[in-house]
């Protein structure tokens, strides 16, 4: 829980402070987010289903960012990175939205 409490603080101080990211870095942002956020919601998923443990979701936090970040680097370097961007997202995107639907079954028991 420390961890999901550190991600919102994070999020609502980039919220206030607005800080500017590296142009050599806004690439990678949009792809780490999502990433970030399967993870968040796949904790939330495991949390409701009794299995949640806090070193998987920061394994798979870290994880799903490092390799989302990867795989957009490598089709920059190939001069194909918009299309592994969108890859990725939608990918991603999958899966946010399963766990999202799981956990609107298992709250609303519908």
């Amino acid at each position: 829980m420390i961890a999901v409490l550190g991600l919102l603080v994070g999020v609502l101080l980039g919220l206030f402070l607005e800080p500017s990211v590296p142009l050599a870095l806004q690439p990678y942002l949009p792809i780490a987010v999502v990433a970030a956020l399967d993870a968040t919601f796949g904790a939330l998923r495991a949390l409701l289903d009794g299995i949640f443990d806090d070193r998987v979701f920061v394994i798979s936090f870290v994880s799903n960012v490092l390799v989302a970040a990867l795989i957009v680097y490598l089709g920059d370097q190939l001069g194909v990175g918009s299309q592994l961007s969108t890859g990725v997202v939608v990918v991603l995107g999958i899966r946010i939205f399963s766990n999202v639907a799981a956990i609107r079954r298992k709250l609303l028991h519908a």
